[in-house]
């Protein structure tokens, strides 16, 4: 008997640990527990805990209620003015009601993703590209306010719609670039004239305090000095204006009257006369030039020095005689006086290159003599004059 009430009491104990087992439900801190009864919405919510149901007439659902970060897929829009840009976001939302999240929506996580992507485009469709760019907590509240409206419905509520990135196509970032780049150069150039104006007044106080006290130019040059060589520069160009030689001079004493004239200076020496004055040379008819006396300062040259008339005195040399006299030099000799025309008939030897050798007589001529060739020095010949019969 007391063996049977033991196997009674063990089997019982063995029922009720199975039973705990399958009622028996655990919920976390962040979760909270929806029971349907033979699919019906049980009232309350189970808290976290260990929470008890009918293993066969009861389902439990759990909720999470902590805060749902799902990021929105890139959207590609159009804004109003006409720029394509391409914008993605991210919503945190969370659970505030666990059974119209399961109930009001088939999964109010899809739910939501679909509603922030169409959010976006419509936002996108109604803004400006300054506003995607600089302007986006006033959008991150107009896209929480289009998302959270629909989603109170769902229990679920949107906490937070942030705006991460908006992508522009290449041409524009080159153009607000080159806006931006303007922008920068109008500010500076800007910046740099009011600088100027402000450097032009003050030079201009200062040139007006050294006009009125000149020594300060002369510090003023002397701080130059020691910044220059402060430097230790091998090489000092130091500036001496104009102001400080008139300071100096103002600061200088004047001299008297008899000591600023000096001796009187000679007078300048007449210049010598170009050559001796001779007579003025006689007009030689039928010759280019005037004899070699009349030309001052020009000495008659030497049989030396007039280059081939010079022959050697060889008799194997025919044709040539010896070195001239200076009287037999065409063109260097002067006409005697004894011809009226200025001019004294040629003999035979006088002609170059006719004249005999030294050992036999010069043969008769019947015809006109050669010209004679002028004479290297520019001077005339010797010979006779145009128009003039030859001699016998």
């Amino acid at each position: 008997m007391v063996e049977e009430l033991l196997t009674v009491g063990i089997a019982a104990a063995a029922g009720v640990a199975v039973y705990l087992a399958a009622a028996a439900r655990v919920v976390k801190q962040y979760e909270r527990g929806i029971v349907f009864r033979f699919g019906r919405l049980r009232q309350g919510v189970r808290p976290p805990g260990l929470t008890m149901i009918l293993p066969v007439a009861d389902r439990l659902h759990k909720v999470n209620l902590q805060i749902v970060t799902l990021p929105v897929p890139a959207q590609e829009g159009i804004t109003r003015d006409n720029v394509t840009v391409r914008v993605d976001a991210v919503v945190y939302f969370k659970v505030v009601d666990p059974a119209s999240a399961l109930i009001a929506v088939e999964d109010y996580r899809f739910a939501v993703s679909q509603m922030a992507q169409t959010s976006l485009r419509s936002i996108i469709g109604k803004s400006d590209l300054d506003d995607l760019l600089s302007n986006r907590e006033k959008l991150n509240q107009g896209l929480e306010l289009m998302i959270d409206s629909p989603a109170m419905g769902w229990g679920v509520q949107i906490d937070r719609v942030e705006i991460k990135d908006v992508s522009l196509p290449e041409t524009m970032k080159r153009s607000m670039a080159r806006q931006a780049e303007a922008d920068r150069e109008r500010r500076a150039r800007v910046i740099n004239a009011d600088a100027e104006l402000q450097a032009s007044h003050k030079l201009a106080d200062a040139a007006a305090v050294m006009s009125d006290q000149p020594a300060a130019l002369q510090l003023r040059l002397l701080q130059t000095v020691i910044a220059v060589a402060a430097e230790k520069n091998s090489t000092l160009v130091l500036p001496f204006p104009v102001e400080l030689l008139r300071f100096l001079e103002r600061a200088a004493p004047t001299p008297p009257q008899d000591a600023r004239q000096g001796p009187a200076r000679p007078a300048p020496a007449a210049p010598a006369a170009a050559g001796p004055a001779g007579p003025p040379p006689q007009a030689v008819p039928g010759l280019p030039g005037p004899p070699a006396e009349a030309v001052p300062g020009l000495a008659a040259p030497s049989a030396e020095d007039v280059p081939g008339l010079a022959g050697a005195p060889d008799a194997d040399t025919p044709g040539l005689t010896g070195p001239p006299a200076a009287d037999d030099a065409p063109g260097l000799a002067a006409p005697p006086a004894e011809d009226a025309s200025g001019l004294a008939p040629p003999s035979p030897e006088d002609v170059l290159g006719l004249s005999a050798t030294p050992f036999e007589d010069p043969p008769e001529r019947t015809g006109p003599p050669p010209q004679e060739a002028p004479a290297a020095d520019g001077a005339a010949g010797s010979g006779p004059a145009a128009g003039e019969p030859p001699a016998a």
